[in-house]
């Protein structure tokens, strides 16, 4: 089969490669509709991954093949698969860390240590444990953005423990900290205070239920924060994006006692404002949750019940649309590129 791989220290392309075949507990997939990620790009930048590796771990497609295990699906089944698909049956994953079941971030096993998503075919571990069939009425795009963007935002907000009337920042408006920001104000987020730049992105924080927005080029985001909040600082603070200090200002940005939820990919950390007090803030007994966006079926489906019942609608993400499998590379190269119009690419096979 045809897919689109990691082919060596920063470079990616085409390979042909033998369709996976189902055993097991496993199933099958034919991609039905695919979305390149940030991590897809950043992945191949830093060479972490084996050669013709198939990348992408975006996506929704139909099975065609199931194991003899397989109870709960069948042939024809059309489904979301979430980033994480993991080995369910290892002790991190009974003891509630599932992303990590045999070993740091191994849960995420697509495009990572198996091949992923941007081929003809794709194997699915598990699928009747990690897979989420579509409901009716809801979109493949959506189901494609659910997956991963809104589970991520969504996880940041709940790392951060928002309650309903809160203060929030949320660092970094793309598609992650956008559905981060829709993730807040679903918890019940009073004030959400959003931090980005590019203007297309700034509306859609608004209309996912940002009311303040503060422009990183403006100034110090700290003191714009500590401004906005009468030198309070906010209950709690989303870190879905910024630099390598962006951990540092979230916790000198969150009030005495507040809580900081990361679902930001550092290679390297600035310093975290724990002996000094930075705009009065400081480190003030205040907790820094962080991880991998959560996987398996229940979540799924949960997720899709927010698209199911118009809670939130992801679909707004998509500025840039691609048909065919060997657009793949296209969308990927638009990732990569990040034109300032871009917030979300989506290929439809």
């Amino acid at each position: 089969m045809k897919a689109f791989a990691y082919l060596g220290y920063g470079t990616a392309g085409w390979i042909e490669k033998n369709r996976p075949q189902a055993t097991g507990f496993d199933a099958v997939i034919r991609p039905l509709a695919v979305a390149p990620c940030t991590s897809d790009v950043h992945n191949v930048e830093i060479n972490c991954l084996a050669p013709n590796r198939i990348l992408g771990h975006e996506g929704v497609g139909e099975i065609v093949e199931v194991g003899q295990l397989v109870r709960d699906f069948k042939v024809g089944d059309v489904v979301a698969i979430p980033p994480v698909t993991p080995d369910w049956r290892t002790v991190p994953s009974q003891l509630g860390a599932h992303q990590h079941c045999s070993g740091l971030i191994t849960g995420q096993k697509l495009s990572n240590s198996e091949d992923g998503l941007f081929g003809e075919f794709a194997l699915i571990r598990d699928v009747d444990a990690n897979c989420a069939r579509i409901p009716e009425g809801v979109s493949l795009e959506a189901a494609v953005l659910a997956a991963d963007m809104l589970n991520t935002g969504l996880y940041g907000a709940e790392l951060a423990e928002v309650q309903p009337g809160d203060t929030v920042v949320v660092m970094g408006i793309g598609p992650v900290g956008l559905m981060a920001v829709a993730g807040a104000k679903l918890r019940g987020a009073g004030r959400i205070i959003a931090i980005g730049s590019r203007p297309h992105c700034v509306d859609l924080a608004r209309f996912y239920g940002a009311t303040d927005i503060v422009n990183y080029k403006e100034g110090n985001v700290e003191r714009q924060v500590h401004t906005l909040t009468e030198k309070k600082g906010a209950d709690c603070v989303i870190c879905a994006g910024g630099g390598d200090d962006a951990l540092g200002q979230a916790v000198a940005m969150a009030r005495w006692g507040g809580t900081v939820g990361n679902v930001n990919y550092f290679t390297t950390y600035g310093d975290l404002p724990i002996n000094n007090v930075r705009y009065g803030f400081g480190m003030g007994n205040k907790t820094i949750r962080g991880g991998e966006c959560p996987g398996g079926r229940a979540r799924m489906e949960k997720l899709l019940n927010l698209l199911q019942y118009d809670r939130v609608d992801p679909t707004p993400l998509i500025t840039h649309r691609f048909q065919g499998l060997d657009q793949v590379e296209a969308a990927f190269r638009l990732m990569e590129a990040k034109p300032p119009e871009l917030v979300k690419t989506i290929v439809t096979l």
